[in-house]
Parts: structure tokens; C-alpha cells; sequence
């Protein structure tokens, strides 16, 4: 298992009249953590790219457990809990404190900059082998 914590504290832009965060916010927040995730493991998004790859979204989902409000300090969790090969699945939790306000999950796949699927590469494929030595290929994710 690999596992990132990224704070975020709420602006209120993020929010409604009510000072309630609006869902869709919450989206941007799972990529805060996801690219924290990948950058402490060695593989900065901004490095893949330039090495031409691309990792799109290929579902994402989110539960709503209890609101976000102006002005929180939220802690992002990311875990990766099953070795990644040609496609990665992170999960995500949102808290307040200790409080669980949301959970989700995002897939995505390692695509070339023409948005055809590829293997990632090879120091990826090193660094999941070394982090989860136990698991085989992929399934089905």
C-alpha cells in the first residue's frame, strides 16, 4: 500500500451562499493529493509529461459523507492499495480533523501524448514491483 496526506484549507470561492463547499470542488482536491502521491514516489506529473506520457482519468466517484466549510483545513488522503501496471487506481478520504467528510476514487491509464495506451515506464514499473512485491500483475482494474 502507498499512502500520500495533503492539507487543503477551504477558500470561499469553493463555497455556496451557505458557506458550504459545492461537490464539484472536491474533484480538485483528489488531484492535489494524487499529485502528491506520485511526486513523493519519484514520478512528478510534470516529469511524466515531459517524458511523454499522460495519465487521464478514467472514472472517478465520490461519497459525501458530512459538508466541508469556508475556511477548514481539510487533510487529503491518498492510498494506493494494489499494484498499478497499465492502469492505477488511488481512493481517496476527506477529513476535518478526524471527522470523515467524503471518500472517492479515481482510475486512470498511462497513455503516449496521442492518447493511445501504453506501458508506463520502466522506473515506474521498478518502483510498484518494490512497493508491493507480493502482488502479481494487475487485475482488472
Amino acid at each position: 500500500m502507498i499512502q500520500s496526506r495533503a492539507q487543503v484549507t477551504v477558500r470561499y470561492a469553493e463555497t455556496d451562499m451557505m458557506g458550504i463547499v459545492y461537490h464539484g470542488n472536491y474533484l480538485p482536491w483528489f488531484e492535489v493529493a494524487r499529485t502528491q502521491l506520485l511526486r513523493e514516489q519519484g514520478f512528478p506529473y510534470r516529469q511524466l509529461e515531459t517524458d511523454g506520457y499522460r495519465i487521464p482519468v478514467l472514472e472517478v466517484a465520490a461519497k459525501f459523507i458530512c459538508p466541508a466549510l469556508y475556511d477548514d483545513t481539510l487533510t487529503v488522503v491518498a492510498t494506493i492499495r494494489e499494484k498499478p501496471l497499465l492502469r492505477i487506481r488511488i481512493e481517496y478520504e476527506i477529513f476535518r480533523g478526524e471527522e470523515l467528510l467524503a471518500t472517492g476514487h479515481s482510475a486512470h491509464a498511462f497513455c503516449d501524448t496521442k492518447g493511445q495506451p501504453t506501458r508506463p515506464p520502466a522506473a515506474f514499473v521498478a518502483k510498484m514491483s518494490e512497493m508491493f512485491p507480493s502482488q502479481g500483475v494487475e487485475r482488472g482494474l
